[in-house]
């Protein structure tokens, strides 16, 4: 009786682990060995015994989480653990963000983490690995979201922040602390003749990317913001979304206030959060796009990781003629990428 062949990577309560190399990706409880796509909360975590990141990743899981034991990879460049061979290769999401290749006996897996294929500045872009098992994130696996040329987005900002200067308003820009922030800022260079003030959490994210060779508008901190004689009318501020619960936001009346997020695609959700304008600016791939990658990967069995899991398993499964499964794991989208401020 033939013995039956082991998944290269298995589902465990710790999260995804690779018997062969006795290591977990993106482990949601403490591991020994922990492999890690990119320094997100929902992804990257503390309390592990050694971690494995991109060279770029490092210095975000230092400021973001304080790690001591750690190895730093290039990319593409294979390593061993145990009888798995990995190496890491750029998913465009954020500056350091990796999918990561697993072979064992010949079998090739990619863990996609969470990805997108858009062009950004701020960061390395996607690089197509082919495989014969794809786990990929689903965040906006529905034919609705479509992004539009990020080019034209960022035009449409800074157009509304001269407007709400010419008002005598500031901007009040939410996004994410980690990627979201700092691709606003590098895609408003020439497009704002002006600094922007910054939340503490965001500051702190821009050293690390300012120390890799990113290029970013000029900005201050906000604990510059003089509440007694504050800045003129028009002045760009950029926060994190949890920022807006407290009482710090209060010192920027009068403003206006925009979400940056994929979702705010969807007038409704918008409308919802409370927002003068939404801006559909996502770091995740969009449906064309994650239909694209599934093909183009080759790969003959998938795996949905988070998302529209159970949807778009289906749809991998009764379109495109690929075994799936939906994997309903504690990773988030753009929501859970945010750490309370």
């Amino acid at each position: 009786m033939v013995a039956k062949k082991q998944a290269v990577l298995m589902r465990t309560p710790e999260g995804l682990y690779c018997p062969a190399g006795d290591f977990h990706i993106d482990p949601l409880r403490p591991v020994k060995t922990a492999i890690i796509s990119h320094a997100h909360s929902d992804h990257a975590r503390a309390g592990h015994g050694h971690y494995h990141a991109s060279e770029s990743c490092i210095p975000l899981l230092k400021t973001r989480l304080n790690i001591e034991h750690y190895s730093e990879h290039g990319w593409g460049r294979p390593f061993k653990l145990g009888k798995a061979t990995v190496s890491f290769h750029p998913a465009g999401h954020v500056l350091g963000s990796a999918q990561i290749r697993v072979t064992v006996n010949g079998e090739v897996w990619v863990f996609s983490g969470d990805y997108k294929r858009m062009p950004d500045a701020s960061c390395e872009p996607f690089e197509l690995v082919e495989c014969d098992t794809f786990i990929t994130e689903a965040t906006f696996g529905l034919p609705v979201y479509r992004w539009e040329d990020p080019q034209t987005v960022f035009q449409q900002m800074a157009d509304w922040l001269q407007e709400n200067r010419k008002q005598g308003q500031h901007s009040l820009v939410l996004a994410y602390s980690l990627g979201k922030a700092q691709r606003v800022l590098a895609n408003l260079q020439g497009k704002w003749d002006d600094i922007a003030w910054v939340h503490g959490s965001i500051h702190n994210i821009n050293q690390d990317y300012m120390e890799q060779g990113i290029e970013l508008l000029p900005t201050r901190h906000t604990q510059e913001w003089d509440k007694k004689e504050p800045p003129p009318p028009g002045q760009l501020i950029i926060a994190p979304p949890g920022a807006v619960a407290g009482t710090w936001v209060k010192r920027f009346t009068p403003c206006k206030m925009a979400g940056v997020s994929g979702w705010a695609a969807i007038r409704g959700i918008r409308r919802r959060q409370g927002y003068n304008r939404g801006f559909a600016v996502s770091d995740h791939a969009d449906w064309p796009n994650l239909i694209r990658t599934i093909k183009e990967t080759k790969a003959q069995k998938v795996w949905v990781t988070h998302g529209q899991s159970q949807l778009f398993a289906r749809y991998i499964r009764e379109e495109l003629g690929i075994e799936a499964d939906a994997w309903d794991s504690l990773y988030g989208g753009d929501e859970a990428e945010e750490q309370a401020t």
